[in-house]
């Protein structure tokens, strides 16, 4: 097994009145160039936890932190009008924080982080801020929700 050290969270950037399945997820990610779906989790709208990609197989979802990472992905992101937004259903929460503390157990040390969060410090003072993300994913404050389990 490989060492995993951080727990990456995402968002497929999906309008909250469109839907996006994991077939259509592993299509997107083949047509980028992709050998599958680069995350290793995918949470629907009515929280249904998807296994897209085998833990002990790197993942494709953070380019520079993907060697000793896990990617989870949750379905939304933008809002009916095209803007990123946290438009996480009840049963995402849920099973996202089941998700990420089932994984800190197995991972112990494990942090988790927002993929906006691994966003290089432009101005170098220690802080990634808003205007540093490259982009809004995951489309809210990782670290509000797990705090000091997160980086």
């Amino acid at each position: 097994m490989r060492k995993i050290d951080l727990i990456v969270i995402h968002c497929s950037a999906t309008r909250e009145d469109r839907s996006l399945t994991p077939d259509d997820l592993e299509t997107l990610h083949r047509r980028r160039g992709f050998n599958g779906t680069g995350y290793h989790y995918y949470i629907r709208k009515d929280g249904t936890v998807h296994l897209t990609r085998p833990i002990d197989r790197i993942g494709a979802h953070v380019k520079g932190w993907n060697a000793t990472s896990i990617g989870i992905c949750y379905e939304g992101g933008l809002d009916s009008r095209g803007r990123p937004a946290d438009t996480r259903t009840p049963a995402q929460w849920s099973s996202l924080w089941q998700l990420v503390n089932l994984l800190q157990e197995k991972f112990p040390g494990c942090r988790v982080c927002g993929h906006r969060d691994l966003s290089p410090d432009r101005n170098g003072n220690g802080e990634i801020e808003p205007e540093e993300w490259i982009k809004a994913c995951p489309c809210f404050e990782v670290k509000a929700e797990f705090g000091t389990r997160a980086i």
